[in-house]
């Protein structure tokens, strides 16, 4: 009887024990980034017991959303106008906002022949349709039509552009082809979709794509929210986001 007692008062103690340690954070993300942090969540919660609870959208539309009191612990946009944001009006932590990742902007097609040279592609504007997420909600969309008014193209192709509310839908856009072609994240890019025409664009057609998350007010006494954001800036977390195809910034902001 006393060895039964002894094992349900430790059984016990370890549940309490497990229970007290092991936490829950909830992450608003952006679409972007949809694969990667599938791979960090997983490696978080091996390493730390913590688990998580994702949410993904354009960072526009997560930012309305954490405005109008959607409960979220943290904040990971694919910019950093939106971040700096919730720093000013309290919403964010004040001193937890830094950049964990640089995105990577591509024009894309599943065709391997639709295009030789970009540029040539983008002025002869042969095609019907091309895919862009929402400038407005979407900053590779605002990245796309930097892009485009870079080459002097904005005007001539608007027309043609199909808007997507999110990077992930105007993928599909692509990938089912409603558009000859696209601006999409180099992380969509992995696997089955490696293939077809495929440009880089250059950092210097649009600013820098500085993806940063922020602790929200509402997380700031979760250690699982505290814990996720010292993940994120580790290297092993970095080794797994470039893997993923972005960059890492040289130096915290």
């Amino acid at each position: 009887m006393k060895v039964i007692i002894r094992s349900l008062l430790g059984l016990t103690l370890l549940m309490a024990t497990g229970t007290t340690l092991a936490g829950e954070v909830r992450l608003a993300i952006a679409t972007n980034f949809h694969d990667a942090s599938e791979g960090l969540a997983a490696r978080f919660t091996e390493t730390t017991g913590h688990s998580t609870r994702i949410s993904y959208g354009s960072t526009g539309k997560l930012y309305a959303q954490i405005h109008h009191g959607a409960p979220f612990d943290v904040f990971l946009a694919a910019d950093q106008e939106r971040p700096e944001l919730m720093e000013q009006n309290g919403s964010g932590v004040s001193g937890t906002r830094f950049t964990y990742a640089l995105g990577k902007l591509v024009l894309w097609s599943p065709d391997p022949h639709a295009f030789a040279d970009p540029a040539a592609f983008l002025r002869s504007g042969d095609f019907h349709r091309l895919a862009i997420a929402n400038p407005r909600t979407a900053p590779y969309g605002l990245a796309a039509r930097q892009t485009l008014e870079s080459l002097g193209l904005w005007t001539t192709l608007e027309n043609r552009l199909v808007r997507g509310e999110s990077i992930a839908q105007t993928f599909q856009f692509v990938a089912t082809g409603n558009a000859r072609a696209g601006f999409v994240a180099l992380a969509q890019l992995r696997d089955a979709h490696e293939g077809g025409a495929r440009w880089d664009v250059p950092d210097t057609h649009h600013k820098p794509i500085a993806q940063q998350a922020i602790l929200l007010e509402r997380g700031k006494d979760n250690d699982a929210a505290r814990a996720w954001l010292d993940f994120l800036a580790s290297s092993e977390a970095q080794d797994i986001i470039r893997q993923y195809g972005y960059d890492i910034p040289q130096a915290p902001d």
